[in-house]
């Protein structure tokens, strides 16, 4: 008799879905092993979602109760608005947990994946009165789109929804007081190139305090002009610069994300 912690075998969707969908599957089931190669998981909790290129109201999100690192595009079940499962899988969704992502996708027509997280550093700062602070170079290009949410409990009502967007606003980077860091992205890549650079900041935040000296704040018209060097940085290609590397790091370390 097999175990029961063994995984359900899980057939290809390729050819059941169309070319785009596909392509979306691989990319956000590589966004889900990244997140765990990089140590940001916790467990089966949080989630990435991504809207679907053909259909406005439907998204791809995780299999409730597979680890980060255990995800592959035919596992990514999609859902409606509000979290309905509109796959076969053999594993549920968590409704609640699209909660924030829905609200998101809804008031942005931007928003084509949306990516939360609950690093331990990234709660410790969002437990900080004064948020992120302006001390590392990487901070001034969170700071330049940088939105806060006071925290309301664990996010399962509606009635939250327009107090959060009205919150992240047109930003890219939204702290959730108390609870984790979310980023929005037009693209999976663009959501985790941001989601890497606020949990850097957040770990070098912490480590700078626990030095126990003064800490020397970059001057404001840095940060005001951090979004045009950022694009000058990247050379106007955005995350499109390091992902095809992050995807090369992944097929070493964790392949078969792309089944």
């Amino acid at each position: 008799m097999a175990s029961s912690h063994h995984l359900p075998e899980i057939a290809s969707r390729q050819s059941q879905v169309s070319e785009a969908e596909w392509a979306l599957r691989v990319e956000l089931a590589a966004a889900y092993r990244l997140v765990a190669l990089f140590g940001w998981d916790d467990l089966v909790f949080t989630h990435i979602s991504a809207r679907l290129p053909d259909r406005h109201d439907e998204f791809l999100i995780n299999p409730y109760g597979l680890m980060f690192e255990e995800i592959t595009a035919s596992s990514l079940i999609r859902v409606d608005m509000n979290g309905n499962k509109l796959d076969d899988s053999p594993f549920p969704v968590n409704p609640a947990g699209f909660t924030i992502h829905s609200a998101v996708h809804a008031a942005r027509e931007d928003a084509g994946c949306v990516l939360h997280t609950h690093t331990l550093n990234g709660v410790a700062v969002s437990a900080q009165k004064g948020g992120v602070l302006p001390i590392s170079q990487q901070s001034i290009f969170v700071l330049s789109g940088l939105s806060y949410h006071d925290y309301e409990g664990v996010a399962l009502r509606d009635d939250e929804k327009p107090r959060l967007v009205a919150d992240l606003g047109q930003n890219n980077f939204l702290m959730l007081r108390n609870h984790g860091l979310l980023t929005v992205g037009r693209s999976v890549a663009d959501a985790f190139l941001q989601m890497y650079l606020m949990e850097t900041v957040c770990n070098i935040q912490i480590r700078a305090q626990a030095g126990g000296g003064e800490l020397i704040p970059v001057n404001p018209q840095i940060i005001a002009g951090a979004r045009q060097q950022q694009t000058q940085v990247t050379k106007g290609l955005g995350a499109n610069l390091t992902w095809p590397g992050l995807l090369r790091r992944l097929d070493r370390r964790s392949p078969g994300y792309e089944r």
